[in-house]
C-alpha cells in the first residue's frame, strides 16, 4: 500500500491508502463465471425489501450470516455479520479488508451495468454522528460512469479509498453503451484509527467534532457476564434505530440469552437482535454502533442502557435479573 495526494470535500474524502488496482482487477475472474444477483434494500422491519429497477448487481463478501445470496447491506438482527464463501477467493482484496482498523459490518462487490441510472436517495444510516461509514474502493471504471453526491459528481479511480457522506442525496449513473462499473462498498464502524486514515483536514472533525469513535472490541466473543436467561425492562424504542428518543417512554419485556450457534442475543417486541462486546462490560448490537449500548451491573440487578449522538449522550437504568430457574 502506497499514500497519494488526497483531495478533501464536504461530501466526500479519500483515505492514505492506495491499492494495486491490476491485482483487484484480476481477482474478479475467480467470481465473474456466473451473474451477480440484483440488488435490494433492507427494511426498516429487518427484512430484504425490493430489488433494484436497473442493472445494480451484487456479491456479497460480507452478509449477516455469512449468506453468500444476500445483496442488501442488512443492518442488527439476529446473526452477526460474517465472511462469505466468496471472499475465500479473493485473497488480496481480504487482505485489504483485514487492514481496515475498524469493524466491518456489510461487504458487497457492486456492480452497475451500462446505461444504469439510480433514482437520486439517501441513507441516512450512514452519518460521523451514528458511526457510521460508507467507503469504497473501485475496480473497474469509465469516464462515464458517475456518481453524484450532494450535488457534486465523482468518478473515483481503480484502487484509490473513499469515503462518503452517502446520508445526503445522491445517485450514481453509467451511461457508458458496453462497460460496467464495480466497486467494493464497504459499511463500517468509524474507529479513531480509521480516522487517522482521513486526509489531515478532515483530523479536526473526525477528533473534536459532533462525530462518534467506536472502540474496535476485543477479539474475544461475546459472553454475558452473568447467568443466562438475563430477563430486563427495557423501552419499547430501545431497537427502534430511527427513534429521537430511544430512552424514553413506557418498558417493554426483554430477554438476553444465546441463540443460534450460540450467538448472544436481545429478544424485545417479538425481534431478535445479536449483541457484540464492546468491552469487559459494555455491549452494542451487531450490525449497529455504540450508538446503542447495553451495561450489566456488578451484581446483575439491572442494565444500564446508553443512546449517543456524536459527542451527546444519554442514559437510562432499568431493573433486570438472570431468570430464576
Amino acid at each position: 500500500m502506497t499514500t497519494t495526494s488526497i483531495t478533501t470535500a464536504a461530501e466526500a474524502a479519500q483515505l492514505a491508502p492506495v491499492f494495486d488496482a491490476d491485482r483487484l482487477a484480476a481477482e474478479l475472474a475467480a467470481v465473474t463465471a456466473h451473474t451477480w444477483n440484483v440488488q435490494r434494500i433492507h427494511t426498516d422491519g429487518g427484512q430484504v425489501g425490493r430489488a433494484a429497477e436497473i442493472d445494480w448487481r451484487v456479491l456479497p463478501l460480507r452478509s449477516l450470516g455469512g449468506d453468500p445470496q444476500r445483496t442488501d447491506p442488512g443492518g442488527p438482527g439476529p446473526q452477526p455479520f460474517a465472511p462469505t464463501r466468496w471472499l475465500s477467493q479473493l485473497r488480496y482484496l481480504a487482505q485489504i479488508l483485514e487492514s481496515i482498523p475498524a469493524p466491518l459490518n456489510a461487504v458487497r462487490l457492486m456492480a452497475l451495468g451500462p446505461g444504469a441510472v439510480s433514482k437520486v436517495h439517501c441513507d441516512p444510516k450512514y452519518r460521523l454522528d451514528r458511526g457510521i461509514v460508507r467507503l469504497h474502493i473501485p475496480i473497474i471504471t469509465n469516464p462515464a460512469a458517475v456518481l453524484v453526491l450532494d450535488g457534486t459528481e465523482y468518478c473515483w479511480q481503480p484502487g484509490t479509498f473513499w469515503y462518503g457522506d452517502f446520508s445526503r442525496e445522491h445517485s450514481v449513473r453509467n451511461t457508458s453503451p458496453s462497460a460496467t462499473r464495480i466497486h467494493v462498498v464497504i459499511d463500517a464502524l468509524l474507529t479513531a484509527e480509521l480516522a487517522s486514515w482521513f486526509p489531515h483536514p478532515w483530523h479536526n472533525l473526525l477528533t473534536r467534532g459532533e462525530v462518534l469513535l467506536n472502540r474496535p472490541g476485543p477479539d474475544s466473543a461475546s459472553a454475558w457476564p452473568t447467568r443466562l436467561p438475563y430477563e430486563a425492562l427495557v423501552p419499547a424504542r430501545f431497537a427502534d434505530f430511527d427513534a429521537a428518543a430511544p430512552l424514553e417512554g413506557p418498558l417493554v419485556a426483554a430477554r438476553i440469552d444465546h441463540g443460534a450457534d450460540e450467538v448472544l442475543t436481545l429478544t424485545v417486541s417479538g425481534r431478535t437482535f445479536a449483541l457484540v462486546r464492546v468491552d469487559e462490560r459494555d455491549f452494542r448490537f451487531s450490525g449497529w454502533s455504540e450508538q446503542r449500548t447495553l451495561q450489566p451491573d456488578h451484581d446483575g440487578s439491572g442494565l444500564t442502557l446508553r443512546d449517543r449522538t456524536g459527542r451527546t449522550a444519554t442514559e437510562r437504568h432499568v431493573s433486570a435479573a438472570p431468570r430464576t430457574p
